[in-house]
């Protein structure tokens, strides 16, 4: 089974839609099936360049397509929430019980407040969500309402993920417009997920790194 058949499937694109539209009134940044199709493939690449097998490398990529289903029922503790609802749309499309287990223990864990690095699977999920900083994740179109989120993320410029085998590194690269956000705002935002992708990564044997500059006028 592949991440994008899991995307595909009605009952996960409607979860990934009402999960969606509920952080929208709530004034989250976006977390759409866009969102989760990213998270897949950047933790499947993740497992890939450091030598993991296509198995698990195919159980990373559905954990990061399911991770945010629990949205549908509510923000708080949707990790938890998403593992669950993850385990009966999984048994109903005859996943293994052990496959299952891996991968509703990675979305579980997922979240910065509840969560941590328990495998290799979660380890990658946890990577490739935390690092997808992007200006389009912002929904807010008037920027004199944005909250302290939409900033760090309108303030991103541009961002790249890089993973260097030969080093062991994983490297979130960011440009920032200090003019819309300082650095002091966005590491005061995001320490607590960047100090998460850390722990994530000594789990895969690596280093995670962030390096963040202003933008270039």
């Amino acid at each position: 089974m592949k991440y994008k058949d899991i995307l595909q499937n009605k009952e996960v694109k409607s979860l990934l839609k009402k999960g969606n539209d509920n952080l929208g009134m709530l004034g989250y940044t976006d977390h759409s099936e866009k969102h989760c199709a990213i998270v897949a493939k950047r933790a499947g690449m993740i497992l890939k360049k450091f030598g993991y097998s296509e198995h698990e490398i195919e159980l990373a990529e559905i954990a990061g397509a399911l991770h945010d289903i629990g949205n549908a029922i509510n923000r708080k503790n949707h990790g938890e929430y998403g593992a669950i609802l993850a385990y009966s749309l999984l048994e109903k499309l005859d996943i293994p019980l052990t496959d299952r287990g891996i991968i509703v223990s990675a979305i579980g864990n997922h979240d910065e407040s509840t969560g941590g690095a328990v495998d290799a699977v979660s380890a990658a999920l946890i990577l490739a969500d935390k690092t997808d900083v992007r200006r389009n994740r912002v929904r807010n179109e008037e920027k004199s309402g944005f909250d302290k989120h939409d900033r760090v993320n309108y303030a991103v410029t541009n961002a790249t993920v890089k993973v260097n085998v030969q080093k062991r590194s994983i490297t979130l690269n960011l440009q920032i417009d200090e003019d819309i956000c300082t650095m002091y705002e966005y590491f005061e935002i995001f320490l607590g997920r960047m100090m998460m992708c850390r722990k994530a990564a000594e789990l895969l044997g690596a280093k995670f790194k962030l390096t963040a500059r202003s933008k270039v006028l």
